[in-house]
Protein backbone atom coordinates (compact mmCIF):
# COMPACT_ATOMS: atom_id res chain seq x y z
CA UNK A 1 0.00 0.00 0.00
CA UNK A 2 1.23 3.48 -0.78
CA UNK A 3 1.18 5.45 2.45
CA UNK A 4 0.44 9.12 2.86
CA UNK A 5 4.03 9.81 3.95
CA UNK A 6 5.45 8.11 0.89
CA UNK A 7 3.29 10.19 -1.36
CA UNK A 8 4.18 13.32 0.57
CA UNK A 9 7.89 12.62 0.09
CA UNK A 10 7.38 12.67 -3.67
CA UNK A 11 5.28 15.83 -3.68
CA UNK A 12 7.98 18.23 -5.02
CA UNK A 13 8.32 16.02 -8.10
CA UNK A 14 4.76 14.80 -8.50
CA UNK A 15 2.96 18.15 -8.25
CA UNK A 16 4.07 19.06 -11.78
CA UNK A 17 2.90 15.68 -13.04
CA UNK A 18 -0.39 16.05 -11.21
CA UNK A 19 -1.27 19.50 -12.53
CA UNK A 20 -0.23 18.51 -16.06
CA UNK A 21 -2.34 15.35 -15.89
CA UNK A 22 -5.27 17.34 -14.51
CA UNK A 23 -4.92 19.93 -17.25
CA UNK A 24 -4.72 17.42 -20.09
CA UNK A 25 -7.55 15.30 -18.73
CA UNK A 26 -9.92 18.22 -18.23
CA UNK A 27 -8.95 19.62 -21.65
CA UNK A 28 -10.09 16.36 -23.25
CA UNK A 29 -13.28 16.24 -21.19
CA UNK A 30 -14.23 19.84 -21.95
CA UNK A 31 -13.33 19.47 -25.62
CA UNK A 32 -15.88 16.67 -25.75
CA UNK A 33 -18.49 18.69 -23.89
CA UNK A 34 -17.96 21.93 -25.85
CA UNK A 35 -17.84 20.35 -29.27
CA UNK A 36 -21.49 19.57 -28.69
CA UNK A 37 -22.22 23.19 -27.74
CA UNK A 38 -20.62 24.49 -30.92
CA UNK A 39 -22.54 21.93 -32.96
CA UNK A 40 -25.79 22.85 -31.22
CA UNK A 41 -25.34 26.49 -32.21
CA UNK A 42 -24.25 25.92 -35.82
CA UNK A 43 -25.18 22.43 -37.08
CA UNK A 44 -27.68 20.34 -35.10
CA UNK A 45 -30.62 22.68 -35.72
CA UNK A 46 -30.22 21.99 -39.47
CA UNK A 47 -29.52 18.25 -39.34
CA UNK A 48 -31.56 16.95 -36.42
CA UNK A 49 -34.48 19.45 -36.40
CA UNK A 50 -34.82 20.37 -40.10
CA UNK A 51 -38.63 20.25 -40.43
CA UNK A 52 -39.35 23.21 -38.14
CA UNK A 53 -39.01 27.00 -38.13
CA UNK A 54 -35.30 28.05 -37.82
CA UNK A 55 -35.92 29.66 -34.41
CA UNK A 56 -37.68 26.53 -33.13
CA UNK A 57 -34.85 24.43 -34.54
CA UNK A 58 -32.27 26.50 -32.67
CA UNK A 59 -34.29 26.28 -29.45
CA UNK A 60 -34.67 22.51 -29.87
CA UNK A 61 -30.94 22.17 -30.48
CA UNK A 62 -30.18 24.17 -27.34
CA UNK A 63 -32.66 21.94 -25.52
CA UNK A 64 -30.59 18.83 -26.26
CA UNK A 65 -27.53 20.89 -25.23
CA UNK A 66 -29.19 21.49 -21.85
CA UNK A 67 -29.76 17.75 -21.31
CA UNK A 68 -26.04 17.45 -20.62
CA UNK A 69 -26.42 19.93 -17.78
CA UNK A 70 -29.35 18.01 -16.31
CA UNK A 71 -27.05 14.99 -16.10
CA UNK A 72 -24.10 16.82 -14.54
CA UNK A 73 -25.44 16.90 -10.95
CA UNK A 74 -26.12 13.16 -11.21
CA UNK A 75 -22.53 12.62 -12.35
CA UNK A 76 -21.27 14.80 -9.51
CA UNK A 77 -23.27 12.81 -6.95
CA UNK A 78 -22.24 9.38 -8.27
CA UNK A 79 -18.57 10.13 -8.83
CA UNK A 80 -18.43 12.30 -5.71
CA UNK A 81 -19.71 9.44 -3.55
CA UNK A 82 -17.15 6.97 -4.83
CA UNK A 83 -14.45 9.63 -4.99
CA UNK A 84 -14.87 10.17 -1.24
CA UNK A 85 -15.16 6.44 -0.57
CA UNK A 86 -12.74 4.80 -3.02
CA UNK A 87 -10.42 7.55 -4.20
CA UNK A 88 -9.97 10.51 -6.51
CA UNK A 89 -7.81 8.83 -9.15
CA UNK A 90 -10.13 5.92 -10.00
CA UNK A 91 -13.08 8.22 -10.58
CA UNK A 92 -11.05 10.42 -12.93
CA UNK A 93 -10.23 7.44 -15.11
CA UNK A 94 -13.86 6.26 -15.32
CA UNK A 95 -15.21 9.73 -16.04
CA UNK A 96 -12.77 10.11 -18.93
CA UNK A 97 -13.74 6.73 -20.39
CA UNK A 98 -17.48 7.48 -20.19
CA UNK A 99 -17.09 10.87 -21.82
CA UNK A 100 -14.89 9.53 -24.61
CA UNK A 101 -17.26 6.73 -25.56
CA UNK A 102 -20.31 9.02 -25.61
CA UNK A 103 -18.59 11.72 -27.67
CA UNK A 104 -17.19 9.31 -30.24
CA UNK A 105 -20.60 7.68 -30.69
CA UNK A 106 -22.21 11.07 -31.40
CA UNK A 107 -20.02 11.17 -34.49
CA UNK A 108 -21.85 8.09 -35.79
CA UNK A 109 -25.46 9.16 -35.09
CA UNK A 110 -27.53 9.30 -38.34
CA UNK A 111 -29.35 12.54 -39.09
CA UNK A 112 -33.12 13.16 -39.07
CA UNK A 113 -33.36 12.51 -42.81
CA UNK A 114 -31.93 9.01 -42.28
CA UNK A 115 -33.83 7.70 -39.24
CA UNK A 116 -36.38 10.37 -38.36
CA UNK A 117 -37.23 11.06 -34.72
CA UNK A 118 -34.69 8.49 -33.49
CA UNK A 119 -31.89 10.85 -34.54
CA UNK A 120 -32.57 13.52 -31.89
CA UNK A 121 -33.45 10.76 -29.39
CA UNK A 122 -30.03 9.11 -29.79
CA UNK A 123 -28.37 12.51 -29.68
CA UNK A 124 -30.12 13.30 -26.40
CA UNK A 125 -29.16 9.96 -24.80
CA UNK A 126 -25.49 10.41 -25.67
CA UNK A 127 -25.57 14.02 -24.51
CA UNK A 128 -26.90 12.78 -21.16
CA UNK A 129 -23.98 10.35 -20.91
CA UNK A 130 -21.61 13.23 -21.66
CA UNK A 131 -23.15 15.17 -18.80
CA UNK A 132 -22.68 12.34 -16.32
CA UNK A 133 -19.03 12.03 -17.34
CA UNK A 134 -18.17 15.70 -17.07
CA UNK A 135 -20.17 15.88 -13.83
CA UNK A 136 -17.69 13.52 -12.21
CA UNK A 137 -14.59 14.95 -13.86
CA UNK A 138 -14.28 18.42 -12.39
CA UNK A 139 -14.29 17.56 -8.69
CA UNK A 140 -11.71 14.80 -9.07
CA UNK A 141 -9.35 16.82 -11.25
CA UNK A 142 -9.49 19.82 -8.92
CA UNK A 143 -8.96 17.73 -5.80
CA UNK A 144 -5.96 15.98 -7.31
CA UNK A 145 -4.35 19.39 -7.75
CA UNK A 146 -5.54 20.95 -4.47
CA UNK A 147 -4.72 18.00 -2.22
CA UNK A 148 -1.28 17.44 -3.76
CA UNK A 149 -0.42 21.13 -3.49
CA UNK A 150 1.12 23.11 -0.67
CA UNK A 151 -0.96 25.91 0.81
CA UNK A 152 0.85 29.01 -0.53
CA UNK A 153 0.31 28.08 -4.22
CA UNK A 154 -2.89 26.07 -3.92
CA UNK A 155 -4.96 28.50 -5.98
CA UNK A 156 -2.44 28.51 -8.81
CA UNK A 157 -2.12 24.72 -8.87
CA UNK A 158 -5.92 24.29 -8.75
CA UNK A 159 -6.28 26.63 -11.72
CA UNK A 160 -4.66 24.10 -14.04
CA UNK A 161 -7.77 21.90 -14.33
CA UNK A 162 -9.71 25.17 -14.75
CA UNK A 163 -7.47 25.95 -17.72
CA UNK A 164 -8.83 22.80 -19.32
CA UNK A 165 -12.03 24.76 -20.02
CA UNK A 166 -10.49 27.40 -22.34
CA UNK A 167 -8.13 24.78 -23.75
CA UNK A 168 -11.06 22.47 -24.54
CA UNK A 169 -13.03 25.41 -25.94
CA UNK A 170 -10.07 26.51 -28.05
CA UNK A 171 -9.55 22.99 -29.34
CA UNK A 172 -13.23 22.43 -30.16
CA UNK A 173 -13.67 25.87 -31.74
CA UNK A 174 -10.44 25.42 -33.69
CA UNK A 175 -11.55 22.06 -35.02
CA UNK A 176 -14.86 23.49 -36.19
CA UNK A 177 -13.18 26.52 -37.73
CA UNK A 178 -10.68 24.28 -39.53
CA UNK A 179 -13.24 21.91 -41.03
CA UNK A 180 -15.85 24.56 -41.80
CA UNK A 181 -13.28 26.70 -43.64
CA UNK A 182 -11.62 23.90 -45.63
CA UNK A 183 -14.82 22.09 -46.62
CA UNK A 184 -17.76 23.36 -48.61
CA UNK A 185 -20.99 24.04 -46.73
CA UNK A 186 -22.51 20.89 -48.22
CA UNK A 187 -19.51 18.73 -47.30
CA UNK A 188 -19.40 20.11 -43.79
CA UNK A 189 -23.11 19.48 -43.15
CA UNK A 190 -22.92 16.08 -44.83
CA UNK A 191 -19.95 14.56 -42.97
CA UNK A 192 -17.40 17.19 -41.92
CA UNK A 193 -19.13 18.01 -38.63
CA UNK A 194 -18.61 14.42 -37.49
CA UNK A 195 -14.81 14.57 -37.58
CA UNK A 196 -14.32 16.61 -34.37
CA UNK A 197 -16.42 14.03 -32.49
CA UNK A 198 -14.53 11.06 -33.92
CA UNK A 199 -11.18 12.64 -33.02
CA UNK A 200 -12.20 12.36 -29.38
CA UNK A 201 -11.15 8.70 -29.42
CA UNK A 202 -7.51 9.72 -29.98
CA UNK A 203 -7.61 12.43 -27.33
CA UNK A 204 -9.09 10.05 -24.76
CA UNK A 205 -6.26 7.56 -25.30
CA UNK A 206 -3.69 10.29 -24.66
CA UNK A 207 -5.54 11.51 -21.56
CA UNK A 208 -5.80 8.02 -20.08
CA UNK A 209 -2.11 7.31 -20.66
CA UNK A 210 -1.14 10.38 -18.66
CA UNK A 211 -3.84 10.13 -15.98
CA UNK A 212 -3.09 6.50 -15.09
CA UNK A 213 0.47 7.50 -14.13
CA UNK A 214 -0.45 9.86 -11.28
CA UNK A 215 -0.76 8.98 -7.59
CA UNK A 216 -3.65 9.24 -5.16
CA UNK A 217 -3.69 12.46 -3.11
CA UNK A 218 -1.88 12.57 0.26
CA UNK A 219 -5.00 13.88 2.04
CA UNK A 220 -7.22 11.03 0.85
CA UNK A 221 -4.49 8.42 1.33
CA UNK A 222 -4.19 9.51 4.97
CA UNK A 223 -7.98 9.42 5.38
CA UNK A 224 -8.09 5.93 3.88
CA UNK A 225 -5.23 4.71 6.04
CA UNK A 226 -7.03 5.88 9.19
CA UNK A 227 -10.35 4.39 7.97
CA UNK A 228 -12.14 7.71 8.32
CA UNK A 229 -14.05 7.74 5.03
CA UNK A 230 -17.63 9.03 5.24
CA UNK A 231 -20.21 6.26 4.78
CA UNK A 232 -22.67 8.58 3.04
CA UNK A 233 -20.67 11.60 1.85
CA UNK A 234 -23.59 13.48 0.32
CA UNK A 235 -25.62 13.24 3.54
CA UNK A 236 -22.59 14.44 5.49
CA UNK A 237 -22.22 17.43 3.16
CA UNK A 238 -25.72 18.68 4.01
CA UNK A 239 -25.33 17.84 7.70
CA UNK A 240 -21.95 19.49 8.24
CA UNK A 241 -21.73 22.13 5.48
CA UNK A 242 -25.23 23.46 4.65
CA UNK A 243 -24.13 27.11 4.60
CA UNK A 244 -21.21 26.37 2.30
CA UNK A 245 -23.53 24.57 -0.14
CA UNK A 246 -25.93 27.52 -0.37
CA UNK A 247 -23.17 30.12 -0.72
CA UNK A 248 -21.26 28.00 -3.23
CA UNK A 249 -24.35 27.68 -5.42
CA UNK A 250 -24.77 31.44 -5.38
CA UNK A 251 -21.11 32.05 -6.18
CA UNK A 252 -21.28 29.72 -9.17
CA UNK A 253 -24.60 31.15 -10.40
CA UNK A 254 -23.28 33.95 -12.62
CA UNK A 255 -19.97 32.46 -13.71
CA UNK A 256 -21.56 29.49 -15.45
CA UNK A 257 -24.32 31.56 -17.08
CA UNK A 258 -21.92 34.15 -18.49
CA UNK A 259 -19.64 31.47 -19.88
CA UNK A 260 -22.33 29.92 -22.05
CA UNK A 261 -23.72 33.30 -23.07
CA UNK A 262 -20.25 34.36 -24.25
CA UNK A 263 -19.24 31.10 -25.95
CA UNK A 264 -22.47 29.47 -27.21
CA UNK A 265 -25.29 32.02 -27.47
CA UNK A 266 -23.08 34.65 -29.16
CA UNK A 267 -22.26 32.23 -31.99
CA UNK A 268 -25.85 32.12 -33.22
CA UNK A 269 -26.61 35.72 -32.15
CA UNK A 270 -23.62 37.11 -34.04
CA UNK A 271 -24.34 35.08 -37.18
CA UNK A 272 -28.16 35.21 -37.29
CA UNK A 273 -28.94 38.60 -35.73
CA UNK A 274 -25.88 40.74 -36.48
CA UNK A 275 -24.77 39.20 -39.78
CA UNK A 276 -21.19 38.34 -38.82
CA UNK A 277 -19.62 35.44 -40.73
CA UNK A 278 -19.38 32.17 -38.82
CA UNK A 279 -15.56 32.42 -39.00
CA UNK A 280 -15.62 35.82 -37.26
CA UNK A 281 -17.58 34.53 -34.29
CA UNK A 282 -15.57 31.33 -33.98
CA UNK A 283 -12.34 33.31 -34.25
CA UNK A 284 -13.36 35.76 -31.52
CA UNK A 285 -14.29 32.94 -29.14
CA UNK A 286 -10.99 31.23 -29.95
CA UNK A 287 -9.00 34.40 -29.09
CA UNK A 288 -10.72 34.66 -25.69
CA UNK A 289 -10.15 30.96 -25.05
CA UNK A 290 -6.44 31.26 -25.90
CA UNK A 291 -6.02 34.24 -23.56
CA UNK A 292 -7.83 32.25 -20.86
CA UNK A 293 -4.80 29.97 -20.66
CA UNK A 294 -2.97 32.95 -19.17
CA UNK A 295 -5.70 34.95 -17.42
CA UNK A 296 -7.08 32.02 -15.37
CA UNK A 297 -3.77 31.15 -13.67
CA UNK A 298 -2.97 34.86 -13.31
CA UNK A 299 -6.12 35.58 -11.30
CA UNK A 300 -5.69 32.33 -9.35
CA UNK A 301 -2.13 33.37 -8.46
CA UNK A 302 -3.44 36.75 -7.33
CA UNK A 303 -5.95 34.99 -5.07
CA UNK A 304 -3.02 33.17 -3.42
CA UNK A 305 -1.57 36.58 -2.59
CA UNK A 306 -4.55 38.70 -1.52
CA UNK A 307 -7.30 36.12 -0.92
CA UNK A 308 -9.98 34.31 -2.89
CA UNK A 309 -12.91 36.57 -1.98
CA UNK A 310 -11.63 39.98 -3.24
CA UNK A 311 -10.60 38.51 -6.60
CA UNK A 312 -13.86 36.60 -6.99
CA UNK A 313 -15.92 39.62 -5.97
CA UNK A 314 -14.13 41.88 -8.46
CA UNK A 315 -15.06 39.52 -11.30
CA UNK A 316 -18.71 39.35 -10.28
CA UNK A 317 -19.07 43.14 -9.98
CA UNK A 318 -17.28 43.81 -13.28
CA UNK A 319 -19.46 41.27 -15.08
CA UNK A 320 -22.65 42.76 -13.62
CA UNK A 321 -21.71 46.21 -14.93
CA UNK A 322 -20.34 45.02 -18.28
CA UNK A 323 -23.34 42.96 -19.46
CA UNK A 324 -24.99 45.73 -21.51
CA UNK A 325 -21.74 47.29 -22.84
CA UNK A 326 -20.76 43.79 -24.05
CA UNK A 327 -23.71 43.60 -26.44
CA UNK A 328 -23.40 47.25 -27.45
CA UNK A 329 -19.83 46.58 -28.56
CA UNK A 330 -20.97 43.59 -30.60
CA UNK A 331 -23.62 45.68 -32.34
CA UNK A 332 -21.09 48.18 -33.70
CA UNK A 333 -20.47 45.96 -36.72
CA UNK A 334 -16.71 45.66 -36.22
CA UNK A 335 -15.10 42.21 -35.91
CA UNK A 336 -12.32 43.81 -33.85
CA UNK A 337 -14.86 45.11 -31.32
CA UNK A 338 -16.39 41.63 -31.10
CA UNK A 339 -12.98 40.37 -30.03
CA UNK A 340 -12.60 43.23 -27.53
CA UNK A 341 -16.04 42.51 -26.07
CA UNK A 342 -15.31 38.80 -25.62
CA UNK A 343 -11.85 39.40 -24.16
CA UNK A 344 -13.24 41.83 -21.57
CA UNK A 345 -16.24 39.62 -20.81
CA UNK A 346 -14.32 36.36 -20.62
CA UNK A 347 -10.73 37.07 -19.66
CA UNK A 348 -11.49 39.85 -17.19
CA UNK A 349 -15.02 39.37 -15.81
CA UNK A 350 -15.45 35.61 -16.13
CA UNK A 351 -11.88 34.55 -15.41
CA UNK A 352 -11.59 36.70 -12.28
CA UNK A 353 -14.17 34.34 -10.79
CA UNK A 354 -13.14 31.13 -12.56
CA UNK A 355 -9.43 31.39 -11.76
CA UNK A 356 -9.74 31.11 -7.95
CA UNK A 357 -12.97 29.10 -8.03
CA UNK A 358 -11.48 25.60 -7.92
CA UNK A 359 -9.39 26.18 -4.82
CA UNK A 360 -12.16 28.27 -3.22
CA UNK A 361 -14.81 25.58 -3.56
CA UNK A 362 -12.47 22.78 -2.44
CA UNK A 363 -11.42 24.76 0.63
CA UNK A 364 -15.04 25.12 1.76
CA UNK A 365 -15.27 21.39 2.64
CA UNK A 366 -13.45 18.86 4.83
CA UNK A 367 -11.43 16.05 3.24
CA UNK A 368 -13.95 13.25 3.83
CA UNK A 369 -16.70 14.97 1.84
CA UNK A 370 -14.70 17.34 -0.35
CA UNK A 371 -15.29 15.51 -3.66
CA UNK A 372 -19.05 15.33 -3.02
CA UNK A 373 -19.36 18.88 -1.67
CA UNK A 374 -17.34 20.67 -4.32
CA UNK A 375 -18.91 18.62 -7.13
CA UNK A 376 -22.41 19.27 -5.82
CA UNK A 377 -22.20 23.07 -5.86
CA UNK A 378 -20.27 23.15 -9.13
CA UNK A 379 -22.56 20.80 -11.04
CA UNK A 380 -25.92 21.73 -9.53
CA UNK A 381 -25.36 25.41 -10.32
CA UNK A 382 -24.40 24.42 -13.86
CA UNK A 383 -28.11 23.87 -14.57
CA UNK A 384 -28.52 27.65 -14.70
CA UNK A 385 -25.61 27.94 -17.11
CA UNK A 386 -26.96 25.18 -19.31
CA UNK A 387 -30.24 27.06 -19.64
CA UNK A 388 -28.48 30.31 -20.51
CA UNK A 389 -28.37 29.94 -24.34
CA UNK A 390 -32.01 28.81 -24.41
CA UNK A 391 -33.23 31.61 -22.11
CA UNK A 392 -31.14 34.21 -23.93
CA UNK A 393 -32.58 33.14 -27.29
CA UNK A 394 -36.14 33.39 -25.94
CA UNK A 395 -35.48 36.80 -24.37
CA UNK A 396 -33.88 38.08 -27.56
CA UNK A 397 -36.83 36.97 -29.69
CA UNK A 398 -39.45 38.48 -27.39
CA UNK A 399 -37.85 41.54 -25.78
CA UNK A 400 -34.53 42.27 -27.52
CA UNK A 401 -30.90 42.23 -26.50
CA UNK A 402 -31.36 44.60 -23.52
CA UNK A 403 -33.39 41.86 -21.83
CA UNK A 404 -30.52 39.40 -22.34
CA UNK A 405 -28.11 41.88 -20.74
CA UNK A 406 -30.51 42.40 -17.81
CA UNK A 407 -30.76 38.63 -17.31
CA UNK A 408 -26.96 38.37 -17.22
CA UNK A 409 -26.61 41.32 -14.81
CA UNK A 410 -29.23 39.85 -12.47
CA UNK A 411 -27.36 36.55 -12.40
CA UNK A 412 -24.18 38.41 -11.49
CA UNK A 413 -25.98 40.27 -8.69
CA UNK A 414 -26.78 36.91 -7.05
CA UNK A 415 -23.08 36.00 -7.17
CA UNK A 416 -22.04 39.37 -5.72
CA UNK A 417 -24.27 38.84 -2.68
CA UNK A 418 -23.15 35.23 -2.16
CA UNK A 419 -19.47 36.18 -2.39
CA UNK A 420 -19.90 38.98 0.14
CA UNK A 421 -21.32 36.43 2.59
CA UNK A 422 -18.69 33.75 1.89
CA UNK A 423 -15.68 33.19 4.17
CA UNK A 424 -12.08 33.76 3.15
CA UNK A 425 -10.34 30.38 2.78
CA UNK A 426 -6.94 30.80 1.11
CA UNK A 427 -5.02 30.25 4.38
CA UNK A 428 -6.98 27.19 5.51
CA UNK A 429 -5.29 23.87 6.14
CA UNK A 430 -6.99 21.11 4.13
CA UNK A 431 -4.94 18.04 5.03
Amino acid sequence: MTTASAISDRRPVSIRQVVLASFIGTTVEWYDFFIYGTSAALVFNKLFFPRVDPLIGTLSSYGTFFVGFLARPLGGIIFGHFGDRVGRKAMLVWSLVLMGIATTLIGFVPTYDAIGIWAPVLLTVLRFAQGVGVGGEWGGAVLMAVEHSGGPRRGFHASWPQMGVPAGSLLSTGMFALFSSTLSEQQFLSWGWRLPFLLSAVLIAVGLFIRLRILETPAFAKLKENRREAKTPLVEVFRRHPREVVLGLGMRFAQNAMYYIYTVFVLSYGERSLGYPKSTMLGAVAVAAALGLFSIPLWAHLSDKIGRRPVYLAGAIFSMLFALPFFLLMQRGSPALVVVALVLGMNVGHDLTYGPQAAYFAELFSTGVRYSGASLIYQLASLWGGLAPLLATLLLAKYGIVAVAAYLSASCAVTVVATLLAPETHRREIG
